[in-house]
Protein backbone atom coordinates (compact mmCIF):
# COMPACT_ATOMS: atom_id res chain seq x y z
CA UNK A 1 0.00 0.00 0.00
CA UNK A 2 2.61 3.05 0.54
CA UNK A 3 4.00 1.30 -2.80
CA UNK A 4 1.02 2.42 -4.17
CA UNK A 5 0.64 5.46 -2.28
CA UNK A 6 4.42 6.51 -3.79
CA UNK A 7 3.34 5.72 -7.08
CA UNK A 8 0.06 7.63 -7.18
CA UNK A 9 2.36 10.56 -5.90
CA UNK A 10 4.52 10.63 -8.55
CA UNK A 11 1.78 10.48 -10.93
CA UNK A 12 -0.06 13.59 -9.53
CA UNK A 13 2.66 15.28 -9.83
CA UNK A 14 3.10 14.57 -13.53
CA UNK A 15 -0.47 15.70 -14.59
CA UNK A 16 -0.46 18.55 -12.65
CA UNK A 17 2.73 19.57 -13.67
CA UNK A 18 3.70 20.16 -9.76
CA UNK A 19 7.38 19.06 -8.46
CA UNK A 20 7.11 15.58 -6.43
CA UNK A 21 8.69 16.96 -3.73
CA UNK A 22 6.29 19.80 -3.12
CA UNK A 23 3.50 16.83 -3.28
CA UNK A 24 5.26 14.52 -0.84
CA UNK A 25 5.65 17.36 1.92
CA UNK A 26 1.72 18.31 1.40
CA UNK A 27 1.75 14.56 1.87
CA UNK A 28 3.48 14.63 5.20
CA UNK A 29 2.43 17.61 5.94
CA UNK A 30 -1.40 16.23 5.81
CA UNK A 31 -0.44 13.02 7.65
CA UNK A 32 0.84 14.76 10.90
CA UNK A 33 -2.59 16.55 10.49
CA UNK A 34 -4.47 13.31 10.74
CA UNK A 35 -2.17 11.97 12.94
CA UNK A 36 -2.46 14.95 15.68
CA UNK A 37 -6.15 14.51 15.41
CA UNK A 38 -6.26 10.55 15.95
CA UNK A 39 -4.03 10.98 19.14
CA UNK A 40 -5.54 13.90 20.78
CA UNK A 41 -4.61 16.98 21.76
CA UNK A 42 -1.68 15.59 23.19
CA UNK A 43 0.65 15.99 19.91
CA UNK A 44 1.82 19.84 19.63
CA UNK A 45 4.43 21.24 17.18
CA UNK A 46 7.09 19.01 18.79
CA UNK A 47 6.09 16.02 15.93
CA UNK A 48 7.07 15.17 12.84
CA UNK A 49 6.78 12.76 10.16
CA UNK A 50 9.05 11.24 7.63
CA UNK A 51 8.24 9.80 4.61
CA UNK A 52 10.67 7.64 2.83
CA UNK A 53 10.66 9.22 -0.80
CA UNK A 54 11.37 5.46 -2.48
CA UNK A 55 9.84 2.52 -0.11
CA UNK A 56 6.39 4.81 1.50
CA UNK A 57 7.14 3.75 5.08
CA UNK A 58 5.85 6.37 7.72
CA UNK A 59 7.81 7.55 10.37
CA UNK A 60 6.83 10.10 13.19
CA UNK A 61 9.59 11.85 15.38
CA UNK A 62 8.41 13.73 18.87
CA UNK A 63 10.98 16.44 19.81
CA UNK A 64 11.54 16.23 23.66
CA UNK A 65 13.40 17.59 26.64
CA UNK A 66 15.58 15.49 28.96
CA UNK A 67 14.30 16.39 32.72
CA UNK A 68 14.82 14.54 35.63
CA UNK A 69 11.11 14.42 36.66
CA UNK A 70 8.45 13.49 33.70
CA UNK A 71 5.16 16.08 34.41
CA UNK A 72 4.15 15.88 30.69
CA UNK A 73 4.86 12.88 29.05
CA UNK A 74 4.19 14.10 25.74
CA UNK A 75 7.20 16.90 25.33
CA UNK A 76 9.40 15.63 28.46
CA UNK A 77 11.38 12.25 29.02
CA UNK A 78 13.41 11.22 31.93
CA UNK A 79 16.97 10.81 31.95
CA UNK A 80 17.55 7.49 31.72
CA UNK A 81 14.87 6.89 28.86
CA UNK A 82 16.87 9.59 27.16
CA UNK A 83 19.98 8.02 27.24
CA UNK A 84 18.80 4.84 25.67
CA UNK A 85 17.71 6.54 22.76
CA UNK A 86 21.23 9.01 23.09
CA UNK A 87 24.34 7.94 25.52
CA UNK A 88 25.28 11.23 25.90
CA UNK A 89 22.30 13.32 26.57
CA UNK A 90 22.14 15.29 29.39
CA UNK A 91 19.33 17.31 31.33
CA UNK A 92 17.87 19.59 29.37
CA UNK A 93 18.97 18.41 25.92
CA UNK A 94 16.11 17.60 23.25
CA UNK A 95 15.91 14.50 22.22
CA UNK A 96 14.06 12.49 19.31
CA UNK A 97 11.77 9.72 20.25
CA UNK A 98 10.01 7.64 17.62
CA UNK A 99 6.26 6.70 18.02
CA UNK A 100 4.23 4.15 16.92
CA UNK A 101 1.54 5.61 13.84
CA UNK A 102 -2.04 4.89 14.29
CA UNK A 103 -5.07 3.93 11.81
CA UNK A 104 -6.58 7.02 10.57
CA UNK A 105 -10.00 8.06 11.66
CA UNK A 106 -12.41 8.84 8.99
CA UNK A 107 -12.52 12.63 10.34
CA UNK A 108 -8.64 12.22 10.34
CA UNK A 109 -8.51 11.23 7.12
CA UNK A 110 -11.00 13.83 5.56
CA UNK A 111 -8.55 16.23 7.21
CA UNK A 112 -5.88 14.85 5.28
CA UNK A 113 -7.52 14.91 1.94
CA UNK A 114 -8.06 18.53 2.13
CA UNK A 115 -4.47 19.33 2.98
CA UNK A 116 -3.39 17.49 0.24
CA UNK A 117 -5.99 19.95 -1.75
CA UNK A 118 -5.36 22.96 -1.18
CA UNK A 119 -1.58 22.32 -1.06
CA UNK A 120 -1.97 21.03 -4.93
CA UNK A 121 -4.24 23.84 -5.71
CA UNK A 122 -1.45 26.28 -4.01
CA UNK A 123 1.10 24.69 -6.16
CA UNK A 124 -0.62 24.92 -9.37
CA UNK A 125 -1.64 28.54 -8.92
CA UNK A 126 1.96 29.60 -8.19
CA UNK A 127 2.68 27.08 -11.16
CA UNK A 128 0.24 29.77 -13.59
CA UNK A 129 1.64 32.79 -12.26
CA UNK A 130 5.52 31.77 -12.93
CA UNK A 131 4.79 30.68 -15.85
CA UNK A 132 2.79 33.86 -17.16
CA UNK A 133 4.69 36.42 -14.83
CA UNK A 134 7.63 35.92 -17.71
CA UNK A 135 4.46 36.84 -20.73
CA UNK A 136 3.50 40.55 -19.40
CA UNK A 137 4.57 42.19 -22.60
CA UNK A 138 4.05 39.48 -24.76
CA UNK A 139 1.19 38.05 -27.06
CA UNK A 140 -0.88 34.85 -26.13
CA UNK A 141 -3.01 32.96 -27.99
CA UNK A 142 -6.38 31.78 -26.35
CA UNK A 143 -10.08 30.69 -27.03
CA UNK A 144 -12.82 32.51 -25.72
CA UNK A 145 -14.58 30.60 -22.58
CA UNK A 146 -17.35 32.76 -21.98
CA UNK A 147 -18.28 36.39 -21.60
CA UNK A 148 -19.13 38.03 -18.16
CA UNK A 149 -21.06 41.79 -18.42
CA UNK A 150 -19.38 42.41 -21.43
CA UNK A 151 -15.42 41.11 -19.66
CA UNK A 152 -14.27 38.21 -21.72
CA UNK A 153 -12.76 35.29 -20.46
CA UNK A 154 -10.01 33.88 -22.28
CA UNK A 155 -8.91 30.36 -21.55
CA UNK A 156 -4.74 29.48 -22.40
CA UNK A 157 -4.61 26.06 -21.22
CA UNK A 158 -4.01 25.78 -17.31
CA UNK A 159 -4.62 29.41 -16.77
CA UNK A 160 -7.51 31.87 -17.97
CA UNK A 161 -7.42 35.54 -18.76
CA UNK A 162 -9.74 38.17 -18.44
CA UNK A 163 -10.12 40.71 -21.20
CA UNK A 164 -11.94 43.74 -19.86
CA UNK A 165 -14.43 45.66 -21.94
CA UNK A 166 -12.10 48.75 -21.63
CA UNK A 167 -9.26 47.24 -23.26
CA UNK A 168 -11.26 45.39 -26.26
CA UNK A 169 -11.23 47.21 -29.59
CA UNK A 170 -14.71 49.41 -29.93
CA UNK A 171 -17.24 47.40 -31.99
CA UNK A 172 -15.13 44.25 -32.35
CA UNK A 173 -17.66 41.34 -31.15
CA UNK A 174 -16.40 37.47 -30.11
CA UNK A 175 -18.05 34.67 -29.11
CA UNK A 176 -17.52 31.56 -27.04
CA UNK A 177 -15.47 29.55 -28.79
CA UNK A 178 -13.72 31.70 -31.04
CA UNK A 179 -9.59 32.33 -31.18
CA UNK A 180 -7.90 35.27 -30.63
CA UNK A 181 -4.84 36.73 -29.69
CA UNK A 182 -4.27 39.31 -26.95
CA UNK A 183 -1.30 41.19 -24.97
CA UNK A 184 -0.71 40.07 -21.68
CA UNK A 185 -0.84 43.64 -19.65
CA UNK A 186 -0.59 42.11 -16.00
CA UNK A 187 -0.23 39.26 -13.88
CA UNK A 188 -0.71 39.90 -10.45
CA UNK A 189 -1.20 37.14 -7.34
CA UNK A 190 -4.58 37.50 -5.93
CA UNK A 191 -6.16 35.15 -2.97
CA UNK A 192 -8.53 33.42 -5.54
CA UNK A 193 -5.01 32.70 -7.86
CA UNK A 194 -3.13 34.52 -10.51
CA UNK A 195 -5.13 37.30 -12.44
CA UNK A 196 -3.93 37.65 -16.01
CA UNK A 197 -5.46 40.86 -17.65
CA UNK A 198 -5.07 40.78 -21.05
CA UNK A 199 -5.77 43.99 -23.72
CA UNK A 200 -6.11 44.05 -27.51
CA UNK A 201 -6.28 48.07 -27.11
CA UNK A 202 -2.56 49.02 -25.95
CA UNK A 203 0.03 50.35 -28.15
CA UNK A 204 2.22 47.21 -27.38
CA UNK A 205 -0.40 44.40 -28.91
CA UNK A 206 0.44 46.62 -32.31
CA UNK A 207 3.98 46.61 -31.90
CA UNK A 208 4.07 43.00 -31.01
CA UNK A 209 2.02 42.15 -34.02
CA UNK A 210 4.58 44.02 -36.10
CA UNK A 211 6.96 41.74 -34.53
CA UNK A 212 4.87 38.50 -35.40
CA UNK A 213 4.11 39.22 -38.87
CA UNK A 214 7.24 40.89 -40.33
CA UNK A 215 10.07 38.71 -40.69
CA UNK A 216 12.17 41.90 -40.64
CA UNK A 217 11.76 42.95 -37.47
CA UNK A 218 11.76 39.22 -36.00
CA UNK A 219 15.44 39.41 -37.32
CA UNK A 220 16.03 43.38 -35.93
CA UNK A 221 17.14 44.41 -39.29
CA UNK A 222 13.82 46.37 -38.43
CA UNK A 223 12.74 47.71 -35.40
CA UNK A 224 10.13 49.42 -33.96
CA UNK A 225 10.48 52.57 -31.80
CA UNK A 226 7.54 53.99 -30.70
CA UNK A 227 3.62 53.47 -31.60
CA UNK A 228 -0.14 55.45 -31.29
CA UNK A 229 -3.37 54.05 -30.93
CA UNK A 230 -6.89 55.15 -31.03
CA UNK A 231 -8.06 51.13 -30.93
CA UNK A 232 -10.29 50.87 -33.92
CA UNK A 233 -9.80 53.60 -35.50
CA UNK A 234 -6.42 54.79 -36.86
CA UNK A 235 -2.38 53.79 -35.42
CA UNK A 236 0.80 55.35 -35.79
CA UNK A 237 4.07 53.22 -35.86
CA UNK A 238 7.41 54.54 -35.99
CA UNK A 239 9.97 52.15 -37.33
CA UNK A 240 13.49 52.63 -37.82
CA UNK A 241 15.93 49.95 -39.82
CA UNK A 242 19.60 48.80 -38.81
CA UNK A 243 21.00 48.57 -42.60
CA UNK A 244 21.28 51.09 -45.16
CA UNK A 245 19.94 49.23 -48.00
CA UNK A 246 16.64 48.20 -46.20
CA UNK A 247 13.40 50.47 -45.93
CA UNK A 248 11.86 50.27 -43.25
CA UNK A 249 8.56 51.17 -44.46
CA UNK A 250 8.48 49.17 -47.04
CA UNK A 251 9.70 46.38 -44.90
CA UNK A 252 6.29 46.78 -43.11
CA UNK A 253 4.10 47.58 -45.83
CA UNK A 254 4.86 44.39 -47.93
CA UNK A 255 4.36 43.94 -51.70
CA UNK A 256 0.92 45.85 -52.31
CA UNK A 257 0.55 46.23 -48.88
CA UNK A 258 -0.10 42.55 -47.80
CA UNK A 259 1.81 42.85 -44.83
CA UNK A 260 0.47 45.81 -43.38
CA UNK A 261 -3.53 44.52 -44.67
CA UNK A 262 -2.38 41.48 -42.08
CA UNK A 263 -2.32 43.41 -39.15
CA UNK A 264 -5.03 45.41 -39.84
CA UNK A 265 -7.38 43.04 -40.30
CA UNK A 266 -6.54 41.83 -36.52
CA UNK A 267 -7.35 44.93 -35.57
CA UNK A 268 -10.80 44.79 -37.28
CA UNK A 269 -9.52 47.71 -40.56
CA UNK A 270 -7.53 49.88 -37.71
CA UNK A 271 -5.90 52.30 -40.85
CA UNK A 272 -1.82 52.32 -39.64
CA UNK A 273 0.06 55.42 -40.53
CA UNK A 274 3.88 54.03 -40.32
CA UNK A 275 6.80 56.45 -40.52
CA UNK A 276 9.94 56.31 -40.05
CA UNK A 277 11.88 57.20 -37.09
CA UNK A 278 14.46 60.31 -36.87
CA UNK A 279 16.78 60.71 -33.96
CA UNK A 280 15.80 64.54 -34.44
CA UNK A 281 12.96 65.50 -33.04
CA UNK A 282 12.36 68.32 -35.14
CA UNK A 283 12.21 65.97 -37.98
CA UNK A 284 10.75 63.15 -36.48
CA UNK A 285 7.38 65.63 -35.48
CA UNK A 286 7.44 66.63 -39.34
CA UNK A 287 7.08 62.42 -40.33
CA UNK A 288 5.01 62.25 -37.02
CA UNK A 289 1.80 64.56 -38.58
CA UNK A 290 2.00 62.71 -42.07
CA UNK A 291 -0.03 62.66 -44.30
CA UNK A 292 -0.02 66.07 -44.13
CA UNK A 293 3.16 68.37 -45.23
CA UNK A 294 5.08 70.65 -42.79
CA UNK A 295 6.51 74.00 -43.55
CA UNK A 296 8.63 74.13 -40.56
CA UNK A 297 8.88 72.56 -36.50
CA UNK A 298 10.25 74.77 -34.06
CA UNK A 299 11.35 73.31 -30.54
CA UNK A 300 10.45 75.15 -27.96
CA UNK A 301 12.66 75.32 -25.02
CA UNK A 302 10.88 75.44 -21.53
CA UNK A 303 12.24 78.00 -18.83
CA UNK A 304 13.54 75.79 -16.19
CA UNK A 305 10.58 75.26 -13.60
CA UNK A 306 11.87 74.67 -10.15
CA UNK A 307 9.18 72.73 -9.32
CA UNK A 308 8.29 70.16 -12.06
CA UNK A 309 10.22 69.49 -15.29
CA UNK A 310 7.77 70.26 -18.14
CA UNK A 311 7.29 68.40 -21.35
CA UNK A 312 8.80 69.50 -24.03
CA UNK A 313 6.74 71.39 -27.29
CA UNK A 314 7.00 71.75 -30.98
CA UNK A 315 5.35 74.83 -32.54
CA UNK A 316 4.57 73.43 -36.44
CA UNK A 317 3.65 75.45 -39.07
CA UNK A 318 1.92 74.31 -41.99
CA UNK A 319 0.48 75.89 -45.37
CA UNK A 320 -3.45 76.83 -44.89
CA UNK A 321 -4.38 74.33 -46.98
CA UNK A 322 -2.89 71.46 -44.89
CA UNK A 323 -4.31 72.79 -41.28
CA UNK A 324 -7.24 70.21 -41.73
CA UNK A 325 -5.27 67.59 -42.75
CA UNK A 326 -2.51 68.08 -40.10
CA UNK A 327 -5.04 68.27 -36.79
CA UNK A 328 -7.32 65.40 -38.32
CA UNK A 329 -10.81 64.36 -37.54
CA UNK A 330 -11.90 65.85 -34.20
CA UNK A 331 -7.59 66.10 -33.48
CA UNK A 332 -7.01 62.68 -34.16
CA UNK A 333 -3.56 63.10 -36.68
CA UNK A 334 -2.41 65.23 -33.88
CA UNK A 335 -3.13 63.81 -30.61
CA UNK A 336 -1.45 60.30 -32.50
CA UNK A 337 1.64 62.21 -33.02
CA UNK A 338 1.74 63.62 -29.61
CA UNK A 339 1.77 60.39 -28.59
CA UNK A 340 4.50 58.89 -30.98
CA UNK A 341 6.75 61.86 -30.32
CA UNK A 342 6.11 62.43 -26.69
CA UNK A 343 6.02 66.06 -27.26
CA UNK A 344 3.40 68.50 -26.90
CA UNK A 345 2.55 69.52 -30.47
CA UNK A 346 1.28 72.97 -31.54
CA UNK A 347 0.06 73.40 -34.82
CA UNK A 348 -0.87 76.42 -36.67
CA UNK A 349 -1.37 77.85 -40.02
CA UNK A 350 0.94 79.93 -41.93
CA UNK A 351 -1.62 83.15 -41.87
CA UNK A 352 -2.15 82.65 -38.37
CA UNK A 353 1.21 82.76 -37.34
CA UNK A 354 1.90 86.05 -39.76
CA UNK A 355 -1.29 87.49 -37.83
CA UNK A 356 0.09 86.57 -34.33
CA UNK A 357 3.20 87.95 -35.52
CA UNK A 358 1.88 91.09 -36.13
CA UNK A 359 0.02 91.51 -33.37
CA UNK A 360 3.10 90.91 -31.11
CA UNK A 361 4.97 93.57 -32.42
CA UNK A 362 2.36 96.05 -32.45
CA UNK A 363 2.28 95.05 -28.66
CA UNK A 364 5.77 95.25 -28.91
CA UNK A 365 6.21 98.71 -29.90
CA UNK A 366 3.37 100.00 -28.05
CA UNK A 367 4.18 98.49 -24.96
CA UNK A 368 7.78 99.12 -25.09
CA UNK A 369 6.59 102.68 -25.29
CA UNK A 370 4.47 102.50 -22.04
CA UNK A 371 7.22 100.63 -20.01
CA UNK A 372 9.67 103.39 -20.74
CA UNK A 373 7.20 105.68 -19.14
CA UNK A 374 7.39 104.07 -15.71
CA UNK A 375 9.26 105.74 -13.10
CA UNK A 376 13.04 104.88 -12.83
CA UNK A 377 12.90 103.19 -15.83
CA UNK A 378 15.47 104.41 -18.92
CA UNK A 379 16.02 102.92 -22.11
CA UNK A 380 18.40 100.33 -21.05
CA UNK A 381 16.50 98.59 -18.22
CA UNK A 382 13.66 98.92 -20.81
CA UNK A 383 15.65 96.63 -23.35
CA UNK A 384 16.49 94.54 -21.19
CA UNK A 385 12.86 93.69 -20.05
CA UNK A 386 11.83 93.56 -24.03
CA UNK A 387 14.58 90.89 -24.44
CA UNK A 388 13.32 89.01 -21.44
CA UNK A 389 9.91 88.99 -23.29
CA UNK A 390 8.42 91.28 -20.95
CA UNK A 391 7.54 93.91 -23.38
CA UNK A 392 3.83 94.92 -22.37
CA UNK A 393 2.35 95.92 -18.88
CA UNK A 394 0.41 92.73 -19.04
CA UNK A 395 3.01 90.37 -19.58
CA UNK A 396 4.89 92.05 -16.34
CA UNK A 397 1.47 91.88 -14.62
CA UNK A 398 1.53 87.93 -15.34
CA UNK A 399 4.99 87.27 -14.91
CA UNK A 400 4.95 88.66 -11.57
CA UNK A 401 7.63 89.44 -8.65
CA UNK A 402 9.88 86.44 -9.25
CA UNK A 403 10.06 86.69 -12.70
CA UNK A 404 10.98 90.30 -12.26
CA UNK A 405 13.87 89.21 -10.46
CA UNK A 406 15.20 87.16 -12.16
CA UNK A 407 16.24 90.00 -14.70
CA UNK A 408 19.86 91.32 -13.84
CA UNK A 409 20.19 94.57 -12.19
CA UNK A 410 16.66 94.80 -10.99
CA UNK A 411 16.56 94.67 -7.09
CA UNK A 412 14.01 93.95 -4.74
CA UNK A 413 12.38 97.62 -4.46
CA UNK A 414 12.83 98.45 -8.34
CA UNK A 415 11.09 94.61 -8.84
CA UNK A 416 8.26 96.11 -6.66
CA UNK A 417 8.20 99.64 -8.35
CA UNK A 418 7.90 98.36 -11.83
CA UNK A 419 5.06 95.60 -10.77
CA UNK A 420 3.05 98.34 -9.23
CA UNK A 421 3.68 100.48 -12.07
CA UNK A 422 2.29 98.15 -14.70
CA UNK A 423 -0.63 97.60 -12.31
CA UNK A 424 -1.51 101.17 -12.20
CA UNK A 425 -0.84 101.18 -16.21
CA UNK A 426 -3.34 98.18 -16.66
CA UNK A 427 -6.11 99.66 -14.11
CA UNK A 428 -6.08 103.20 -15.49
CA UNK A 429 -6.46 101.84 -19.37
CA UNK A 430 -8.87 99.13 -18.33
CA UNK A 431 -10.94 102.13 -16.55
CA UNK A 432 -11.26 104.18 -19.49
CA UNK A 433 -12.65 101.33 -22.08
CA UNK A 434 -16.46 101.72 -20.84
CA UNK A 435 -16.09 105.49 -21.61
CA UNK A 436 -14.72 105.03 -24.90
CA UNK A 437 -17.17 101.87 -26.05
CA UNK A 438 -20.45 101.85 -24.15
CA UNK A 439 -21.49 99.37 -26.27
CA UNK A 440 -21.95 95.44 -25.40
CA UNK A 441 -19.39 93.42 -24.55
CA UNK A 442 -17.13 96.28 -24.69
CA UNK A 443 -16.34 95.96 -20.95
CA UNK A 444 -14.78 92.95 -21.46
CA UNK A 445 -12.30 94.42 -23.93
CA UNK A 446 -9.89 97.13 -22.17
CA UNK A 447 -8.61 99.75 -24.51
CA UNK A 448 -5.19 98.35 -24.31
CA UNK A 449 -5.90 95.30 -25.97
CA UNK A 450 -7.82 96.99 -28.75
CA UNK A 451 -4.58 98.91 -29.02
CA UNK A 452 -2.21 95.82 -29.37
CA UNK A 453 -0.86 95.94 -26.04
CA UNK A 454 -2.68 93.02 -24.86
CA UNK A 455 -2.49 89.70 -26.04
CA UNK A 456 -5.19 89.24 -29.20
CA UNK A 457 -7.06 86.16 -30.07
CA UNK A 458 -6.54 85.46 -34.06
CA UNK A 459 -10.01 85.50 -34.76
CA UNK A 460 -11.36 88.56 -32.52
CA UNK A 461 -14.63 88.93 -34.36
CA UNK A 462 -15.41 85.32 -32.79
CA UNK A 463 -14.43 86.88 -29.35
CA UNK A 464 -17.07 89.26 -28.15
CA UNK A 465 -19.87 86.84 -27.47
CA UNK A 466 -17.65 85.10 -24.86
CA UNK A 467 -18.68 85.26 -21.13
Amino acid sequence: MNRELILVTEQIAREKGIDKEVLFEALESALLSAFKKTTGTGAGDNVRMELDRETGTLKVWARKRVVAKVTDPKAEIALGEARALKADAQLDDEVEQELVPREFGRIAAQTAKQVILQRVRDAEREGIYSEFVHKEGQIVRGVVHRIEKRNVIVEMGKAEGFLPEREQIPGERVNPGDRIRTYVLEVRKTAKGPQITLSRTHPGFLARLFETEIPEIAEGIVQVKAAAREAGERAKVAVASTKRDVDPIGACVGLRGTRIQVISRELRGEKIDIVEWSADPMTFVARALSPAKVASVTLQEPRQAIEAPVERSVLVVVPDNQLSLAIGKKGQNARLAAKLTGMRVDIKSESELAEERRREEEERAQGRSAIEEFPGVGPQLAEKLVEDGLFSPLRIVRAGLPRLLEIPGVGEKKAEKILAAAQEWLAAHSAATPAAEPQAGAAEAPVAEEAGVLPVRPQPEAAGPEP
